[in-house]
């Protein structure tokens, strides 16, 4: 199977941070870090075998799936129209996977890592990238404003998206500049999902409009 520019740049990323790990091996405590608290204490280890390799074996299985799902995706969800955009999301959201991996080891080896502000850097960028893609990806099962009436009509899916796509740049632009200044968790998510809420319902008043054009005209 040939792999696309984005699903390439993917695979080097999984295949660099089994390296990484592989490299830092040898100077990584028994217990490694691997969760923290929202005031960036550590409060969850994994033993030095499985918390190595933890974050590449999670990157390999992501990768995989990100692979699998066209293939199965119902026969008028396809993912031709987009799959160019398909591999972009796919390396954004692998490109944080392993710079959060990074982090843990550096943490592990003692270096002084702010683990909520890099976190909540990582996803702003993240959520930028996918506002920006968001009005290219077509209806499908698997990645976008995943609706009842965005899955009911094209023309809703479109319109979703390209308000989604505006609003989810805004709140990853929110998210970095928030985790950078040290706002809690709960902050952030709020911006989170006041761009999701706020799309979802859009979704639904797009449909109603669109469906109460179509009355008046069938009048």
């Amino acid at each position: 199977m040939k792999l696309q520019r984005g699903e390439s740049l993917s695979l080097i990323l999984v295949v660099a941070a089994f390296l990484v790990s592989a490299v830092l091996y040898s100077r990584l405590p028994e217990r490694v870090p691997t969760h923290w608290n929202a005031r960036g204490e550590v409060n969850g280890y994994m033993t030095k075998p499985i918390g190595a390799f933890f974050g590449p074996a999670l990157m390999a299985f992501v990768f995989l799936v990100f692979l699998a799902l066209p293939a199965i995706s119902p026969k008028g969800f396809r993912f031709e129209s987009f799959r160019a955009v398909w591999g972009v999301l796919q390396a954004a959201i692998l490109g944080v996977l392993f710079f959060m991996n990074t982090l843990v080891l550096l943490a592990a080896m003692g270096k002084p890592v702010d683990m909520p502000r890099g976190a909540a850097a990582a996803v702003g960028v993240l959520l930028v990238v996918l506002g920006n893609f968001l009005g290219k990806v077509t209806r499908n099962f698997f990645v976008g404003i995943r609706t009842p009436w965005t899955l009911a009509s094209e023309e809703v899916w479109f319109k979703t998206h390209r308000l989604g796509g505006k609003l989810f740049v805004f709140a990853g632009l929110a998210t970095f500049a928030l985790g950078l200044a040290g706002a809690g968790g709960i902050v952030i998510g709020i911006v989170i999902a006041a761009a999701a809420l706020i799309s979802a319902g859009a979704s639904y008043v797009f449909y109603r409009r669109i469906e109460g054009f179509r009355a008046e005209a069938d009048r």
